[in-house]
């Protein structure tokens, strides 16, 4: 099978190389060149518009990254922009005071989220569950936090510790997504000085395989947050308006206390929130301090508002389902034409193709091989993080991905073959 042409990246290179001496390492977090695949993606983007990407270079793609989430309908999506524009030109969007579209949103998601009775609105993921985290510890007077899954960068849950004294995060305990018996002996231990548990309800772990819950996990949770009196927060950043309306807890009927949302719900606007039952949230009121300038600003809620307006007009999340559901058995099918060790995880929203084995070095060049081929080929994946679908991918879309997909694979099939 013949190799894709490496792809022109001058000028994004050049950029980066400028960034480093005007950035701390030129780009920071999950966007940083080394997430990716070094000298093969594009590092600067100059625009996008529905499902597709051009970099500073010239070159297009079909994106699966969805700006890591928040993109559910499409870039650009001009009936979603069209009225933060008029909010911004005809009223304004930052002021003393906070806008009644506060009460309006905040009502939708009384509509959608079953734990959703008294929402307060953010900006950033990690601002909503910094926040969970604190309601659940005015509310109930303890300390102690469980945590399964990526919760932001604050003090008590970043990943890399640097800057942070231990005391910020030695009263958090980390246990794995469907191993109940961690979180049972984790409880057993330390359940009476726990205030919550905060966990995402669908597995999508760091740079790992994508889980569903096994049967009575996420019940079970549920008894023991009941049983030592803690805070059950479902992290549902990703989720949320993208497995269904009401988010992950929707789709398995189990219900927690508190609930963090972002990313899809504004279809790229900044704005997220922690929502939940009204004796929980009502510690928010009296027994702590959360505010920023930026908060009430109400770009973020006209875009939710709209984003919400349209998902349920166009019947957008059944929408996805479907064509996901299709597109991933075809997937499927390809895996298991080529055995290269490549894996398929997750649900029709939001899929992960991994690579798996005994030699991490073998896997590692499996993967980094199907992945260099996708993006030359003009397909925005990344290795290390899960891949979405939005609502403007078209079947032809995804036609040519599977295309890609099956030419990388049987690229991969004949350069390991022995």
């Amino acid at each position: 099978m013949k190799e894709a042409e490496r792809l022109n990246i001058t000028r994004s290179l050049e950029l980066f190389e400028e960034a480093k001496t005007l950035v701390p390492g030129g780009v920071l977090g999950a966007r940083k060149p080394g997430d990716f695949i070094m000298g093969e993606y594009p590092i600067f983007l100059e625009y996008g518009k529905g499902c597709r990407l051009i970099d500073v270079d010239g070159n297009e793609y079909i994106d699966f990254l969805c700006g890591y989430g928040p993109i559910i309908l499409g870039y650009r999506e001009e009936e979603v922009d069209d009225a933060v524009i008029r909010q911004i030109k005809d009223k304004g969007f930052c002021f003393s005071l906070t806008q009644p579209y506060q009460n309006e949103l905040a009502k939708k998601l009384n509509r959608f989220i079953p734990s959703a009775e008294l929402s307060i609105f953010l900006k950033t993921g990690s601002d909503a569950t910094t926040a969970a985290i604190r309601i659940a510890r005015a509310y109930t007077g303890k300390v102690k936090v469980m945590r399964c899954g990526y919760h932001g960068w604050h003090d008590w849950c970043v990943e890399m510790k640097g800057g942070i004294p231990e005391k910020f995060y030695e009263d958090v305990y980390e246990f794995h997504y469907n191993d109940l018996e961690r979180l049972e002996e984790l409880m057993a231990k330390h359940g009476n000085q726990t205030a919550a548990i905060i966990m995402t309800p669908f597995g999508h772990p760091l740079h790992q395989k994508m889980q569903v819950p096994k049967p009575g996990f996420l019940e079970g949770v549920r008894e023991l947050a009941n049983k030592y009196g803690a805070v059950l927060v479902f992290d549902e950043v990703r989720t949320c308006f993208r497995l269904r309306m009401g988010g992950a807890q929707e789709l398995y009927g189990v219900t927690p206390d508190l609930t963090v949302l972002g990313k899809g719900m504004a279809n790229g606007y900044a704005i997220s929130v922690v929502t939940g039952k009204k004796d929980v949230m009502m510690a928010a009121a009296s027994k702590l301090f959360i505010s920023s300038t930026f908060f009430p600003n109400s770009d973020g809620y006209i875009a939710a508002l709209k984003t919400i307006e349209i998902m349920e007009r166009e019947k957008v999340i059944e929408n996805i389902w479907e064509k996901g559901e299709r597109f991933m058995k075809k997937i499927q099918t390809l895996i298991d034409k080529y055995n290269v060790g490549a894996e398929l995880t997750g649900v029709a929203p939001m899929f992960f193709i991994t690579f798996d084995g005994s030699n991490a070095d073998l896997v590692r060049g499996k993967r980094t091989d199907f992945y260099t081929q996708m993006i030359r080929k003009g397909f925005f994946f990344t290795p290390h993080h899960h891949a979405y679908i939005s609502y403007r991918h078209t079947e032809e879309d995804l036609a040519l991905t599977l295309q890609a997909i099956e030419e990388s694979m049987a690229y991969v099939s004949e350069k390991y073959k022995e």
